[in-house]
């Protein structure tokens, strides 16, 4: 039903078994530990790049977390509108939530297709996909300190007779990968967990994923390991001794990059900033990024047309020209001499001036 998992997961061991079959022998419980390791090696070296987008994924989601936030507040009666208003800003930072899962869909089914091929190498059986029954009985034979690699410690007495093989052998063997493989497993969450921000760590939900990758998958892992085949529990370990070092050149990678980005973006801003002391000019834009300066008033636009100068009224410029006329000693046209004082009309008395009118 699932051959199309197990006969690549098959393949690939086989592969690695030829290679260290011609260095420790095609019999070799090494030889078949390290085709197990490298098997791993394999795998995860094939989705090492989707592991980096699940960390920029995880990275992305967790800047616009408050945003996620606020649509679940806002849409919390309205289920449908609050997912489409979710993917509409997930696609907006060019987030795929899909993506982040791969690594460990894909580790699943490999992890379920080896556990069947190793349970199919027993004595006596011919062709497991991949292998002849010359390679079957290679693995059979095959002993890692004196315990098979498709033995595990609650396997009944009579299968272990027929592997050649004790239950001392098999717990010797068996419980340090176990206890080994159970403190990686903690000590790989815990390395994930360390860089969660203050806002994800809050939220009740991803408390409750931390303390199970923390604390529940690693007692699994030991108590699940008195039912794993030996090659089973060497798989455990090789993956999450690769996780754990992946991790660390990845994290620290993009931390290298991030922190590039921020010196880069300081540079610019101290660039691009007046200097001390000197005030910008009127109506220059402040560069991106850049405030402008406490109690600094913005440049008032310049109206690049011109503008129309007023009428000029002639009329006062007349009686401007009539109040600077000195009093003349000519006689009026009746003959007699003129009374008439500048500024005041006539007929008004001296008292009374034009526009000296007090205000009470």
């Amino acid at each position: 039903m699932l051959n199309f998992i197990y006969y690549p997961v098959s393949f690939i061991l086989w592969c690695w078994h030829w290679v260290f079959g011609h260095i420790f022998g095609e019999s070799s419980g090494f030889a078949w530990a390290l085709s197990v390791v490298f098997l791993v090696f394999t795998l995860r070296a094939l989705l090492f790049k989707p592991f980096v987008g699940q960390v920029r994924s995880m990275r992305k989601m967790q800047e616009f977390a408050p945003e996620l936030q606020k649509i679940k507040k806002k849409y919390a009666n309205d289920r449908q509108r609050q997912a489409q208003e979710m993917q509409k800003l997930q696609s907006e930072h060019g987030v795929n939530p899909l993506g982040g899962c791969l690594p460990m869909l894909v580790q699943i089914p490999v992890f379920i297709g080896l556990f069947h091929v190793l349970r199919s190498f027993k004595p006596g059986w011919g062709e497991v996909y991949f292998f002849d029954a010359q390679g079957v009985e290679s693995f059979v034979n095959a002993k890692l300190f004196g315990a098979n690699l498709s033995t595990f410690i609650t396997m009944p007495a009579n299968e272990l007779a027929q592997f050649a093989t004790s239950r001392n052998a098999v717990m010797l063997v068996s419980i340090p990968l176990m206890i080994i493989a159970s403190i990686a497993t903690h000590f790989t969450a815990r390395h994930s967990v360390a860089r969660q921000t203050q806002a994800a760590a809050d939220n009740p939900q991803t408390a409750i994923m931390n303390k199970l990758t923390l604390y529940i998958f690693p007692v699994g892992v030991l108590v699940g390991g008195l039912f794993f085949p030996v090659a089973i529990l060497l798989y455990w370990l090789s993956n999450n001794a690769w996780t754990l070092a992946q991790q660390y050149v990845v994290y620290h990678r993009i931390d290298r990059e991030e922190a590039a980005k921020k010196a880069e973006a300081t540079q610019q801003r101290q660039a691009l900033a007046p200097k001390p002391g000197v005030k910008p000019k009127p109506g220059a834009k402040p560069a991106p990024g850049v405030k402008p300066p406490a109690g600094a008033k913005a440049a008032k636009p310049v109206d690049p047309k011109p503008v129309d100068p007023k009428p000029v009224d002639p009329k006062p410029a007349a009686e401007e020209k009539k109040q600077d006329t000195p009093p003349s000693d000519e006689p009026a046209a009746n003959g007699k001499p003129s009374t008439e004082i500048p500024g005041l009309s006539p007929g008004r008395s001296a008292g009374k001036k034009q526009g000296n009118k007090r205000r009470r």
